[in-house]
């Protein structure tokens, strides 16, 4: 490890804390993670931007909800407020498996261990809160707060639930990427003392007296969505909801969201313009240790930390639309891009870790190559409002050169130290091929994916065509298969000319909706005829506030009131996910017996070969 004194870190003990030379502090962050000072950690990172801006904060990582609460009382009381997460993902998405079992493991803990967070963890920290320190405010933010700002549909309990502001009692919500949010809201409490005056700030949520909903919605644009009981009583009211929270998330200049639940409403603040390049590189730019903190030196490597460790998230925000993915919702559509001399300056710091041997293990983002994309005339983007720039088709609108990335994947591989810079996010290919030659060169399209493919692969590039079936990847917002057959031939073609032997590894989902069990069937066969042995594979999981939950839920496609299909029960989903393991012996006579009821005997014939018929032996009388 290094050397570092312990005051590099925040404070997690009120000892480190004197060590600083404090008696109290500004703000306590609770976190259902780790604490690991790294970017790619939220609280951390958030932490570090409120450093910066002169308060002190001190960080309370996983802290035991079962006993007498004294982890929650370990600093007092803040002088400004607390700020509660639970972690970098969704408390339920890292309990539960997609057949709601409970998992063994948990990435964000020391050793992979699990229980050291409860399940919705954000309500349950708030309300340990509350029950202590009444009169504190408190800021509910990260995935499991921003994906549960208004009613949702919550797959564990298969039910509606509220806005998380309900459940919880917190004071205020910062949804999205918190940076600048919680930096106002901090001022604004030290400024007016009373938070509930705090009503302007962007991309914040909180609730309100329903009498005070129309005076709300005089000061500024609002639209009013359909009310928490009425998505209840009426699946269409909350597929009509959340087509306008869409819609509303994917402008440039948004609407306020008021949903009234109850006696109360929620009111949901416009975003932030997207941040500017300088902004990003001031989050990223800040003195973190890029470790995790020294209490964890003996419980175990934090299997999060180490597949990130060597890495750098070179951009926010992603253009791709996804159904099934939180993405946009979070972070944006819009890209949000690091310098050049921003990630080199984090490469350079990786170079001089003890443990680092040579290899970056990724330049990456949320996709691997949309790094300072966007449209070439912003006029354009601001009355725009498609849930993505590159489905159904890439936007002519969208600026796809990919040469600005290439030119960082080579500087970056050439400093000293570096023996190989790996990309480990997945690559969006549907940008990568299908283009005019014209389009090809103008982007750099061929020279990218040569550049990629020769120099950053680590034997394995992943990519996710999701599904083989058109029906489903509309559904997914996803591009034809036959874009992943062209991208697959560019892989293989570079691999043969420069003397390679790497792997393609494509992503795919089970029971997405849409999905029917012949596309499963479907996807079998063709991926079986391209010789893939399926590896890289899930469940669908309905997550909150994503499309595909809201289809799963209601049954209906909110932008077109058809009825989709759905395998709900477990045994649907199981039905499903077998056919990715149609190679198994244990799973052939289940699939043949199911493709045979469907009258799909040929795609039985195709997958699984023609069935052998055992001779039938008469029983001889005795």
């Amino acid at each position: 490890m290094t050397d570092y004194p312990i005051t590099s870190w925040l404070p997690i003990t009120r000892d480190e804390m004197f060590k600083r030379g404090w008696e109290e502090v500004d703000v306590v962050i609770i976190s259902g993670d780790a604490y690991v000072d790294h970017p790619a950690f939220g609280s951390a990172l958030i932490a570090r931007v409120i450093e910066a801006a002169g308060y002190k904060v001190a960080i309370v990582p996983q802290p035991n909800w079962r006993d007498d609460l004294r982890d929650f009382r370990k600093f007092g009381k803040p002088r400004l407020c607390f700020a509660v997460s639970a972690g970098n993902m969704d408390s339920m998405v890292n309990h539960y498996t997609a057949n709601k079992r409970l998992r063994s493991d948990d990435a964000y803990t020391p050793g992979g261990a699990a229980g050291f967070r409860p399940d919705y963890a954000t309500v349950i920290y708030t309300k340990a809160l509350k029950k202590l320190y009444p009169d504190v405010p408190v800021i509910i933010g990260g995935i499991e707060a921003s994906m549960r700002r208004l009613a949702h549909y919550d797959y564990w309990s298969d039910s509606l639930k509220p806005s998380i502001l309900i459940d919880s009692g917190a004071d205020m919500l910062v949804y999205g990427m918190a940076e600048k949010g919680i930096i106002e809201v901090l001022q604004g409490i030290e400024k007016q003392r009373d938070i509930v005056w705090l009503t302007s700030i962007p991309q914040t949520a909180f609730l309100t007296e329903e009498t005070a909903v129309n005076v709300m919605m005089q000061e500024t644009p609002s639209l009013e969505l359909p009310s928490f009981e009425q998505c209840v009583r009426n699946k269409r009211d909350f597929a009509a909801a959340f087509r306008s929270i869409e819609t509303e998330s994917n402008k440039v200049i948004a609407k306020r969201l008021v949903q009234r639940t109850g006696n109360k409403a929620v009111i949901v603040n416009p975003p932030y313009p997207t941040m500017t390049t300088a902004e990003v590189d001031a989050a990223y730019d800040l003195p973190y240790t890029r470790l995790p903190h020294p209490k964890y030196n003996k419980r175990g490597a934090i299997p999060a930390y180490e597949m990130i460790r060597h890495s750098v998230n070179i951009h926010r925000g992603c253009f791709g639309g996804c159904s099934f993915c939180t993405l946009a919702m979070h972070q944006g559509k819009f890209i949000a891009s690091r310098t050049e001399k921003s990630v080199l300056a984090e490469v350079e710091a990786i170079t001089r870790m003890p443990d680092f041997k040579g290899y970056v293990t990724d330049l990456g983002a949320p996709s691997a190559n949309m790094y300072r994309m966007q449209g070439f005339d912003l006029n354009i983007c601001a009355k725009c409002s498609r849930p993505s720039c590159i489905f159904p088709k890439v936007c002519n609108n969208l600026n796809i050169s990919h040469k600005p990335l290439t030119d960082l994947y080579r500087k970056a591989a050439e400093m000293k130290n570096v023996k190989k810079v790996n990309i480990g996010s997945g690559v969006r290919y549907d940008m990568l091929v299908g283009r005019s030659k014209e389009e090809d060169k103008r982007f750099g399209l061929t020279d990218y994916t040569r550049q990629l493919v020769k120099y950053h692969v680590s034997g394995r590039l992943k990519v996710a065509p999701e599904h083989t079936s058109e029906n489903v990847l509309k559904i997914m917002r996803k591009p034809s298969f036959a874009l992943f057959y062209d991208f697959r031939k560019v892989f293989e073609n570079i691999n043969q000319s420069e003397g390679l032997k790497q792997q393609l590894i494509p992503y795919f989902i089970s029971s997405h909706p849409g999905s029917r069990l012949t596309d499963m069937a479907d996807l079998a066969v063709q991926t079986k005829e391209m010789g893939f042995q399926l590896e890289q594979v899930q469940d669908f999981t309905p997550t909150p506030m994503t499309l595909s939950s809201v289809i799963y839920w209601t049954g209906i496609h909110p932008f077109t009131g058809e009825t989709v299909y759905t395998a709900r029960s477990k045994e649907e989903k199981l039905e499903q996910r077998q056919f990715f393991f149609w190679y198994k012996p244990e799973n052939k006579d289940a699939i043949r017996r199911t493709l045979s009821k469907l009258g799909e005997n040929q795609l039985a014939d195709k997958l699984l070969g023609k069935a052998v018929n055992k001779p039938q032996f008469k029983k001889r009388k005795i």
